[in-house]
């Protein structure tokens, strides 16, 4: 075994020991007594993880847990339920259901071919809306997330089952430039991601969590290597073919119409130091079609700013909730 090998190793178990030590009085919002015991109305434990099967046969894998009013946590491009990891625990301790999926194609989901486009997206979430029987839910998108929350609102969040949304460096109005959307990013950048995603989609992994997405390449940067790790770990486990067509989702997608017919409170939350969704093309305009819109700026957080500010976009968040 090489050199290399044997920190690996190393690493693998002091890892495995640190997991052994973590208790429950170091983490207080975790119940485990009544994990596998505290059960809702239904009888469903309050901590679970399943999946459901859409109609063209693709398995949606996602969590629920608790059985207050549900939070639905729709995550960024190309990870997984498991980035919102911090709000999930946090939510939770606070009497809330919270509830989060793995896109089609991402994470613990089916590697699809097909239907990896936003119409696709927001009819997934129906789907899974239904079957875990919501009504009242707030829903949370950060990024890709966003665009996925703005569209599944717009198209089937009527009749009660969407009490409040929240954009977090999200995608909308639209991200590509266009002669109709002059200040959006040009097409060259998306074919980018395509062409380095295709050549080497790992290194490209390692790239953006290292680079722009957290701010980790400004000079006061504070680097967490765990949290760049966990980026890649998440897009490696979906599928290249829907990560690649996801990048056409996100860029050109135009949701205009969208945030116009959105008639629940709504708080946009960006950063304006966000590198990977500028905010002026952003939340500086969605804000402006929707009818019940709340802008929140925050100063210098970067576009992975629910990670590395999660205490203040928790707080925000909760203050926005029971507003």
């Amino acid at each position: 075994m090489s050199q290399s090998n044997n920190q690996a190793t190393r690493r693998g178990v002091m890892t495995a020991g640190l997991g052994l030590a973590v208790t429950a009085a170091a983490l207080p919002f975790v119940k485990p007594a009544q994990a596998s015991t505290q059960s809702n109305s239904k009888g469903k434990d309050i901590m679970s993880s399943s999946t459901i099967t859409t109609k063209d046969g693709t398995q949606i894998y996602f969590k629920d847990w608790g059985t207050g009013q549900p939070i639905v946590f729709h995550h960024g491009w190309p990870l997984s339920a498991d980035d919102w990891d911090n709000q999930m625990l946090f939510f939770l301790d606070k009497g809330y259901r919270v509830i989060a999926h793995d896109r089609r194609g991402h994470g613990r989901s089916s590697q699809t071919a097909t239907g990896n486009d936003m119409d696709t997206y927001s009819a997934d979430m129906a789907a899974l809306a239904a079957h875990l029987e919501l009504k009242g839910a707030i829903h949370v998108g950060h990024s890709t997330g966003g665009g996925e929350v703005a569209r599944y609102v717009a198209q089937h969040g009527g009749n009660g089952r969407v009490a409040k949304a929240v954009l977090i460096g999200a995608v909308p109005p639209i991200m590509v430039k266009s002669d109709k959307n002059p200040g959006g990013t040009p097409i060259e950048v998306f074919d980018g991601f395509r062409a380095a995603l295709a050549a080497n989609r790992a290194q490209l992994y390692l790239d953006i969590p290292t680079g722009p997405f957290y701010g980790f390449n400004r000079p006061d940067a504070k680097i967490s290597q765990g949290v760049i790790d966990n980026w890649w770990r998440q897009g490696m486990m979906g599928g290249t073919k829907a990560h690649y067509d996801c990048i056409k989702a996100f860029s050109e997608t135009d949701f205009t119409e969208d945030l116009k017919k959105i008639d629940v409170p709504v708080l946009v939350m960006h950063g304006d130091d966000d590198q990977i969704v500028p905010i002026a093309d952003a939340a500086l305009l969605s804000s402006k079609l929707l009818k019940k819109g709340t802008l929140k700026v925050y100063k210098g957080f970067p576009h992975g700013m629910a990670t590395t500010h999660a205490d203040v976009i928790n707080a925000d968040l909760l203050a926005f909730f029971k507003s």
